[in-house]
């Protein structure tokens, strides 16, 4: 009588072995699995620290609306006879020329620019408004006619008390810029200025005297549009 407790003893401690002794995929990992308690025992408090989710990176939809060129357009521009302060409001105003061309307000205000009513500039050398402006991303000047998405000149300073603010000549690569007015310019108003001269590089011209409609030449209308648009990156 005295041997069946040890027997029943043996075979509790048998039963208790045989469920330790391995695990399937379906159970519980460690980290998570409150341990077994009997009887009275407070079960133990279990604590699981959630795994968070590293943040998305919100990135922005690229703006396909524009050619590429307007994002590749660039300046390269040699610069004579300037200080150190000049070198740097010049170096200024033609990051603002790059800003503003990589804009769809240029783009859209070059398209929509009108003169009498119509969709058009003055001394547009017959072109429409879409061409005009892809030929400023085209950056193909008259005397250096590769298309190189470029804004390629000279930019030499002098010093004159006339009322002209800059000056080129169309067989010449150089412009000449005044520093009557280059000096007191913010750099959006030397850029304005900058790319005036530019349009002529690119073959447009407008009266060499002040009339109503000259304010609509390319050169005029567009060199104004930069200065505008420029001041929201100076």
């Amino acid at each position: 009588m005295k041997m069946i407790p040890v027997i029943m003893l043996a075979a509790l401690l048998c039963a208790s072995c045989n469920k330790d002794s391995g695990g399937s995929s379906s159970e519980s990992s460690p980290a998570t699995e409150a341990p077994a308690v009997s009887g009275d025992e407070t079960p133990p408090v279990v604590v699981t620290t959630p795994v968070e989710e590293p943040p998305t990176p919100v990135i922005p939809e690229p703006d396909d609306s524009l050619p590429p060129e307007a994002y590749a357009f660039d300046t390269n521009i040699t610069l004579v006879n300037l200080t150190e302060a000049q070198t740097t409001k010049m170096k200024k105003a033609m990051e603002i020329i790059k800003l503003v061309v990589a804009t769809d307000e240029f783009r859209g205000k070059i398209l929509n620019h009108l003169y009498g009513g119509k969709k058009t500039f003055v001394d547009n050398k017959g072109l429409t408004n879409a061409q005009i402006y892809q030929k400023i991303l085209d950056g193909a000047e008259s005397l250096q006619p590769t298309k190189d998405s470029e804004m390629d000149c000279e930019v030499e300073m002098y010093t004159a008390s006339t009322n002209v603010v800059g000056y080129t000549y169309s067989t010449s690569k150089r412009i000449w810029v005044n520093t009557k007015y280059f000096n007191q310019y913010t750099s959006a108003g030397v850029a304005h200025n900058l790319f005036h001269e530019w349009m002529h590089k690119l073959g447009f011209t407008h009266s060499s005297s002040w009339n109503a409609a000259r304010d609509f030449s390319v050169p005029y209308a567009i060199g104004s549009l930069v200065g505008q648009l420029g001041k929201d990156f100076l």
